[in-house]
């Protein structure tokens, strides 16, 4: 292999990683919503949590640490709803990207 080959490979490398961070950070701010005057993240660890409590109101703190009273069956429903929706077109464009490499 020359030079060029191996630079223009390290590149191609690079954009990839970049790329991969970039779809990370995207999918990642759409998993946040408002929700009863507070602004939340979708996880899988607050679904979980919100599991535990059937048809509940509750008080969460939201991502600017305000106190937020919400029904815990609702909450979970949109986040649940958020997270699959963002996770398959997360899944979609990263399996475009990897066909790219």
């Amino acid at each position: 292999m020359d030079t060029n080959n191996l630079v223009k490979q390290a590149r191609s490398r690079f954009d990839h990683a970049a790329a991969n961070r970039v779809l990370k950070e995207k999918y990642e701010a759409r998993m946040i919503f408002a929700h009863a005057g507070g602004m939340f993240k979708s996880t899988p660890e607050i679904i979980t949590f919100l599991s535990l409590y059937n048809n509940e109101d509750i008080v969460l703190l939201d991502l600017y640490d305000n106190p937020v009273k919400v029904n815990a069956a609702d909450l979970k429903d949109q986040m649940q709803k958020r997270w699959y929706e963002q996770m398959n077109a997360w899944l979609t464009e990263w399996s475009d990207l990897q066909k790219q490499r």
